[in-house]
């Protein structure tokens, strides 16, 4: 029996020990469906801390919840650790790190080749690796591959390797690791035939495509064109506002049409994994190749300004009503990088706390999902407050994420003055309301 055939087999009948490198936001999830659906995982994770939960069955993903979670290590079907040798015992493995920007703006693809060194001392054949980590396109291929491929270890023969995208959307009920459909690409044919196999056996839809670099790219293209629409609104905001046009007016009307039209909304700026930086990706790549990606540049430029463009608004607002931005009272609401979630990678939040404390202003913030504010050097840390007593005290309130939980009716009442960056308060006549 070839390889191909024994991974299938152990596949379909569910023998086969699946690892997965990396247990943040992309990877206890997808540990946890694969355990859900009847396999053996075992993770593995640098943080020690992460894995000691993890054993102990409690959850640190938001979208996961304890109660899902700690049956599956009761039960042992799924556990943690901080040891590759576990690799020695896996048939499959998915890789799911980070992979950040430098500040250069190009990509850091030192986890990746970290976690794959350490799998390499315990290699062996018959394993499928798929790489989901966002990534520029031809990493797979150009990077990952020759640190496994040797004398008597052939891709497609001896072992498999695929790239397949994560698409998590961190808060949204509706669509989870389980329902949102999976792309993935192999380096050949039987590569992506075995890992389309893999998935099919716990995600509900799966879509093969022909390549790891058509894997890659559908990834880029999709946030490319998100971070692209989104810079759009957000310039148009900005024309709007020099108009004296309520931009959300006319968003709802265009937003009418039922052809040619998908509404998108401006906002503070980008946050999170993926919007911010994917992109860039692409645009890294593509400057290699002599190609200038000029839509990716500019829309990261205005969407990089909406911080700024803020913070001049609030300027404005507290001039409108005899009061200077420094010295000024400003409370935050809303830190995350977007509605109902604890994560603040990237949050626009981070840069307008960051420019209203250099324009001197005294700032202070309330968020019902992040307590306290940890930001590696772009703000002081922080600790939330009541957002009724924030509301009450500050000159300015300044809403940054609309999170469902806050009691907009009673931060009305009790604010002095409010800038709306999210359209919360959307059908409030105030006055003292100024909307993005």
């Amino acid at each position: 029996m070839s390889y191909f055939e024994d991974l299938q087999k152990k596949i379909t009948s569910k023998t086969a020990h699946v690892g997965i490198v990396g247990l943040g936001y992309v990877g206890l999830p997808l540990a946890v469906e694969f355990a859900a659906a009847g396999f053996h995982v075992t993770g593995i994770d640098i943080d020690a801390k992460k894995v000691t939960l993890l054993n102990r069955g409690e959850s640190y993903i938001q979208d996961i919840p304890t109660s899902v979670l700690a049956p599956l290590v009761k039960s042992g079907k799924l556990k943690g650790t901080t040891d590759f040798a576990a690799v020695a015992t896996m048939d499959t493995i998915n890789i799911c790190v980070p992979t950040p920007l430098r500040k250069t703006k190009d990509p850091d693809m030192s986890y990746i080749v970290n976690a794959c060194q350490e799998i390499v001392k315990h290699f062996h054949t018959g394993v499928l690796i798929i790489l989901e980590s966002t990534t520029y396109p031809g990493t797979t291929n150009e990077l990952m591959l020759p640190m496994f491929e040797k004398p008597g270890m052939k891709v497609g023969d001896e072992f498999f390797l695929c790239f397949s995208p994560e698409r998590v959307d961190p808060g949204n009920a509706k669509f989870q690791t389980r329902n949102i459909p999976k792309v993935v690409g192999g380096i050949t044919p039987a590569c992506t035939k075995v890992g389309a196999l893999f998935y099919q056996q716990a995600l509900e839809t799966v879509i093969p495509v022909n390549s790891t670099r058509v894997a890659e790219m559908v990834k880029l293209l999709e946030n490319t064109f998100r971070m692209i629409n989104i810079g759009l609104v957000n310039e148009m905001a900005m024309l709007c506002d020099r108009m004296g046009i309520d931009v959300w007016e006319v968003i709802d009307a265009a937003a009418t049409k039922p052809f040619g039209f998908m509404p998108f909304y401006p906002g503070p700026g980008l946050g999170g994994h993926c919007i911010p930086i994917d992109p860039f990706y692409l645009s890294w790549k593509t400057k290699q190749a002599g190609i200038e990606a000029r839509f990716i540049e500019l829309a990261g430029y205005i969407n990089g300004n909406m911080p700024h463009f803020v913070v001049d608004k609030i300027q404005n607002a507290l001039n409108d009503h005899s009061k200077a931005l420094k010295g000024s009272r400003v409370h935050v609401l809303g830190v995350a990088y977007k509605r109902d979630i604890d994560d603040v990678r990237e949050s626009p939040a981070l840069d307008i706390i960051h420019l209203l404390g250099k324009r001197g202003a005294s700032v202070t913030y309330s968020d019902p999902y992040v307590p306290h504010l940890h930001a590696d050097g772009v703000v002081a840390d922080m600790t939330a407050i009541d957002a009724d007593k924030g509301a009450a005290d500050a000159d300015c309130v300044v809403i940054v994420t609309d999170h469902k939980d806050l009691d907009y009716t009673r931060i009305v009442e009790r604010a002095k003055l409010i800038v709306d960056t999210r359209n919360a308060l959307k059908g409030n006549p105030s006055a003292k309301i100024v909307r993005l």
